[in-house]
């Protein structure tokens, strides 16, 4: 009897949960994504260490350099870890930005960060679009169809059709007025209040970080602040 009993505590040792801090350190943190009152998305554990803020604008080429190579080792290395969170915020800089900022965050925390690097890594192709985009009378039409108008130049309507968006689904999210209003207030607090000087900048636990713009220069920056 002793000895069964000895069997079944070993096994139940083996199926026992992990300890807390264990089970933290094995979970993906990846795949958790909330969103602040202001609107902006943060991905990764919300007591990590660290907290990154990205000030990124979608039509910035800088931008889908800097998601091009860092994303992969940021994830992978940091926030699917725990040690790192992340939180984006959209420092808007023109129509086309606004178009497709406002398709991404329609995705929900589910599909935005996915929905902003797929936006990044295409924009080669959309930004072609947008870049030699021209229609008369534009500014005349009212907000919602000129976003409309907007997603169609660049090709963005595709894009996101591609990610299983249907249009009408699409028209309701450029016209959301709601977000519309958090993304106007996000632009204004990167570039009025926080003054930032460009496209992509830094926060790391609430500190701005000169001179930072690749991966290169934001990886030690993180390091540092984990030590």
């Amino acid at each position: 009897m002793k000895i069964l009993l000895g069997a079944v505590a070993a096994l139940l040792a083996l199926i026992a949960p992990l300890p807390a801090d264990d089970a933290m350190a094995r979970r993906d943190w990846t795949a958790t994504v909330t969103r602040t009152p202001a609107g902006a998305f943060v991905v990764g554990n919300p007591k990590a260490k660290v907290k990154l803020v990205e000030y990124l604008s979608l039509t910035c080429g800088h931008c889908a350099h800097f998601s091009q190579e860092a994303w992969g080792p940021l994830k992978a290395g940091y926030i699917g870890k725990g040690l790192v969170s992340l939180e984006i915020r959209h420092a808007l800089r023109d129509g086309f930005d606004v178009t497709a900022s406002l398709l991404s965050v329609c995705e929900g925390p589910k599909g935005y960060f996915d929905a902003i690097e797929t936006v990044l890594a295409k924009q080669g192709e959309w930004a072609l679009r947008a870049n030699s985009f021209q229609e008369e009378g534009i500014e005349a039409k009212p907000m919602n169809e000129r976003m409309m108008v907007f997603a169609r130049g660049a090709g963005l309507d595709l894009l996101f059709a591609e990610r299983g968006m249907a249009r009408a689904r699409m028209a309701a999210c450029l016209s959301n007025a709601a977000e519309q209003k958090l993304l106007t207030a996000m632009a204004q607090e990167a570039w009025g209040e926080r003054k930032i000087g460009g496209t992509p900048a830094f926060l790391i636990n609430g500190v701005m970080q000169e001179h930072v713009a690749s991966w290169e220069a934001l990886e030690p920056r993180l390091k540092a602040a984990l030590q």
